[in-house]
């Protein structure tokens, strides 16, 4: 809470450029959603909530008495939302000795995240996990979970006493390849403790889904690490605990490979058909769908139409990964196809495929991906869409566009500051790039420019629910 003149303040102001994705626009509105306010404010109140942004010098005067931080050269952005990242792979970007998807995890993943039944181990990595994700201005984060309990309560302790977001789950294998038992359970074994997780941290800061900034999803790993019965019993778990806000979210057509295994195994005509209730041979039903508006899968980079248009019409959302997607050689998501189906697509690191934990690193990657798609494929990125991806798709995915995502007025407040001058790359670019003389393209081009050549370096405040964040919370 700030103080002025000795009393405790109602509020403070931050200056800056601000930028956000205005309203509750589709991607194909962003770009005329797109709010740029040079030389800007936002007021916060004490509580933690937006209750003005505009133009700097037309403070409201009940604002005018509350303390000011920040000035014209530095920028504003909604907090970054990194819609699929692991936990338990933080030591392992750009592991060695993998290949593609299935041999990776094979030789690389699962040995490494079976370290993490130590909990010394677990605490440490739960730590410098939270850290990356403060450095990184990421305020909200799906999170692919450690398959051992203690590490699951060590994430969630860290990330409570940080204050940032997080919706995390026990990462669920009940068969696997021999480098995958350590990370096996028994079916019946699975349920209990996602049951039991669910009951310990769903909400547990606030015990209302609606605000909570600690939330529980169900995540099975893949297809390929459960079985009809586990998805069955999952399915009924969901039915029990999905009017509370639990997630679901896990991976999805991420490797060719990997698909015709799924549906080899399943005998299923789609990979989705098993998250679906539809994991019988024929896509028969088995159970009941895990699908619905708080279901993300990530990749989702060779789905068929009918997949698309499965996801699009139960509300779920896709997690995209280029980053990930090329250090696996997995292909890439098509963007416009993607799009076209009206499903809703936000940003994932996946941390640790993918190596950058900057959620506009990320964005980098996928403008050059989307770009180099063969012939009528290819798409350049606005930059509104590009930061609609990596702020109000995020809070969408998680259900939470009414609580975070933009700045419009009475939502929580989670924000970046960031100032150019503190990483020079940055900082210079910003000051000499050709800029038009029309004000609406200048500042596309300068987004563009912030989004292409930020780094952690440049980002000096993180905040959630007006409240800084800083790594010695942790």
């Amino acid at each position: 809470m700030h103080r002025n003149e000795g009393r405790v303040s109602p509020g403070h102001v931050y200056r800056g450029h601000v930028f956000d994705i205005a309203g509750s626009p589709t991607l194909a509105e962003a770009r005329s959603q797109l709010r740029s306010i040079p030389n800007g404010a936002l007021a916060v109140r004490a509580q933690g909530t937006i209750a003005w942004r505009g133009p700097f010098v037309e403070l409201p005067a009940e604002f005018a008495s509350w303390g000011v931080s920040g000035d014209a050269g530095h920028f504003l952005l909604p907090g970054f939302v990194d819609a699929h990242v692991h936990l338990a792979q933080t030591y392992s970007t750009d592991a060695f000795g993998g290949g593609q998807l299935l041999d990776w995890l094979d030789s690389c993943v699962f040995p490494a995240e079976a370290r993490l039944q130590d909990t010394a181990f677990a605490s440490r990595i739960a730590r410098d996990f939270t850290r990356r994700r403060v450095a990184a201005g990421t305020t909200s984060a799906l999170v692919f979970g450690s398959a051992f309990p203690e590490a699951q309560h060590e994430l969630f302790e860290a990330t409570e006493r940080s204050g940032l977001r997080i919706v995390s789950g026990r990462g669920i294998q009940t068969v696997g390849p021999e480098s995958s038992a350590e990370l096996l359970t028994t079916e019946a074994t699975a349920l209990e403790l996602s049951a039991a997780e669910i009951s310990r941290w769903h909400a547990a800061d606030t015990g209302d889904a609606a605000n909570a900034l600690l939330q529980v999803a169900l995540v099975p790993r893949f297809s390929l690490s459960v079985t009809p019965t586990t998805l069955a019993g999952l399915g009924d778990l969901y039915d029990d605990v999905r009017a509370s806000g639990v997630y679901f979210h896990s991976h999805l057509s991420e490797n060719v490979g990997e698909i015709a295994a799924v549906e080899s195994v399943y005998d299923t005509r789609r990979y989705l058909d098993t998250y679906d209730g539809l994991f019988r041979p024929g896509s028969a039903r088995g159970g009941s769908s895990l699908l619905g508006r708080r279901s993300i899968v990530a990749h989702a980079v060779h789905c068929t139409d009918h997949e698309l248009s499965r996801l699009a019409e139960t509300g779920s959302s896709i997690a995209h990964c280029p980053t990930s997607q090329q250090f696996l050689a997995s292909g890439t998501m098509p963007w416009r196809r993607t799009a076209d189906f009206g499903v809703n697509v936000a940003i994932g690191s996946d941390v640790g495929a993918g190596d950058e934990w900057l959620i506009s690193r990320v964005l980098n990657d996928a403008f050059k991906v989307h770009l180099s798609e063969p012939g009528t494929a290819s798409v350049s990125l606005h930059p509104a869409e590009m930061l609609f991806t990596g702020t109000l798709a995020g809070a969408r995915a998680l259900d939470m566009e009414e609580r975070y995502g933009n700045f419009d007025v009475g939502k929580d407040a989670d924000f970046l500051v960031i100032e150019p001058d503190r990483w020079e790359p940055l900082a210079i670019v910003l000051d000499n790039g050709i800029r038009a003389d029309d004000a609406e393209r200048a500042a596309e081009q300068t987004l563009f420019t912030l989004l292409m050549a930020l780094r952690e370096p440049a980002i000096s405040g993180v905040f959630v629910r007006g409240r800084r964040v800083t790594p010695d919370y942790i």
